[in-house]
């Protein structure tokens, strides 16, 4: 009897220990092993992809926007565009690795998941076997050159999205840089330490303080708390438990509403208001617009942040304003413009439409989805109203286009440079176009510009919504 135990505690032993194996090869092939199998420093992943004719990347009407060539029997990734899409697609390199769309669409580009393995294998030359899956991107190729145009000498981003699906139309940064293999041997030591930071993807991985832009929240709150009749009393500047709020050069604008204080941008009036109400309905509407949360992307994007635990009443004011704490990407505040122009719903966002497999079959579709519902309609058409009045009559002029309504939202943000000497401000805008039936929302930053929004980052925007709207005729 006591041997049978011994055999049977033996037993149990080894059932312990091949379920802990079998658990650990599980755990090890589902999340980690595709880590290491697509480690570019992976000697035999190298020699697979060898075999695989990368697949190619398009905008949304065709245009190619990276291809691999084969030069003396050996894969070559170009890009021929250069810079143009480098913080979007990123690159694809032998030494350095891949980034970006390259690295997300790893696995597609390679054709190496078991479908596109079974339909694709076919001989193309040399040491080439197969090919890999095309990406189709909902990237406008013309909106984004127009955008790298109007950013050249200049250090800031652009986001450019169809609020009715989330197809991102552009995004572009800058600085940037040519991903093609030779320039990136070339520069890659002098652009990884360069305090520019060329490989930073600002239009998704920047984070700002918003400044008077995210004033459209904080009017949608007030709207939402029956806050949209309140008048207050400005006088050019306001102190606020000790701290002095003041609008721009001091301007006093009188006896003013909420539709007149945010198409003339009052931090007087936005001020007080973010007091009037309170911490836990600014916490709410952030958590509803996304702030502290992951975006859903097919690129990294930083998380904007609403970093507050408790709030005085200082605090509560400058988010009123878009100020203190508050940090978001561009991409972000495209999505919060998008938001309202979409009737409150935050679609989920999209940059990659199709993948496509060299014989046209379809072998990934995203299609549009609802990411958040930030507001309700009424208040979403309320707060369009006012914003096509900053654009009319207010702050926002400069983004107008002829013969089309247009709702914007100016932004001029202190920054740590702003703050210690006068001057070095980002200048922001967001909107979208028409206003009445939108198809493309936009958000515009420019770091430490100087000058407001409404001078500089909105004839930007401007150009970009009307460029758009005429290639949609």
């Amino acid at each position: 009897m006591t041997e049978n135990k011994k055999i049977i505690k033996v037993l149990i032993s080894m059932l312990l220990l091949f379920f802990i194996l079998m658990g650990y090869l599980t755990y090890f092939g589902m999340f980690i092993g595709p880590k290491y199998i697509l480690s570019s420093y992976n000697r035999r992943q190298q020699l697979e992809e060898e075999k695989v004719l990368r697949g190619s990347i398009f905008d949304r009407n065709g245009i190619v926007l990276a291809k691999s060539e084969i030069k003396n029997e050996h894969q070559e990734r170009v890009y021929p565009y250069k810079n143009l899409y480098s913080q979007v697609i990123g690159y694809n390199s032998r030494v350095y690795g891949r980034s970006l769309l390259e690295m997300t669409y790893n696995n597609y580009l390679l054709g190496m998941d078991e479908y596109s393995k079974a339909l694709n294998a076919f001989s193309i030359s040399g040491n080439v076997t197969r090919s890999g899956n095309n990406l189709y991107t909902t990237l406008d190729h013309s909106l984004q050159q127009l955008g790298e145009k109007l950013l050249e000498g200049k250090t800031g981003a652009i986001a450019a999205i169809d609020p009715k699906t989330g197809e991102v139309l552009a995004l572009v940064s800058k600085p940037d840089y040519n991903p093609n293999e030779n320039s990136l041997g070339t520069h890659w030591q002098d652009m990884t330490e360069s305090v520019d930071s060329p490989f930073l993807p600002r239009a998704t991985r920047g984070l700002y303080a918003p400044g008077s832009t995210y004033k459209v929240v904080t009017a949608a709150l007030a709207v939402e708390n029956g806050l949209g009749g309140l008048k207050i009393d400005d006088r050019g500047k306001v102190v606020i438990d000790g701290k002095t709020f003041s609008n721009d050069k001091d301007q006093a604008y009188g006896n003013i509403g909420l539709s007149d204080a945010l198409a003339q941008s009052s931090n007087v009036f936005f001020s007080q208001l973010g007091v009037k109400l309170g911490e836990n309905q600014l916490k709410d509407i952030a958590n509803r617009m996304g702030l502290n949360k992951d975006i859903p992307f097919d690129i990294p994007v930083s998380n904007s942040l609403f970093p507050y635990k408790q709030m005085g009443k200082t605090d509560m004011a400058a988010v009123g304003i878009g100020q203190g704490k508050l940090l978001v990407s561009p991409f972000h505040m495209a999505l919060i413009a998008s938001s309202i122009a979409n009737g409150g719903v935050m679609m989920k966002p999209t940059l990659v439409n199709k993948v496509i497999s060299p014989k046209g079959l379809v072998m990934k579709e995203n299609k549009p989805a609802e990411l958040y519902k930030v507001m309700e309609a009424d208040t979403a058409a309320e707060i369009g109203q006012m914003m096509q009045q900053v654009v009319n009559e207010g702050t926002g002029k400069k983004a107008a286009i002829k013969g089309i309504k247009v709702a914007g939202k100016t932004g001029t943000a202190e920054n740590e440079i702003s703050i210690k000497q006068k001057g070095g401000e980002h200048a922001w805008f967001i909107g979208y176009a028409p206003a009445e039936d939108p198809v493309i929302a936009i958000a515009v930053v420019l770091e430490y510009e100087g000058r407001t929004g409404g001078t500089a980052a909105a004839p930007i925007a401007g150009k970009m919504m009307g460029e758009y709207l005429k290639s949609l005729k």
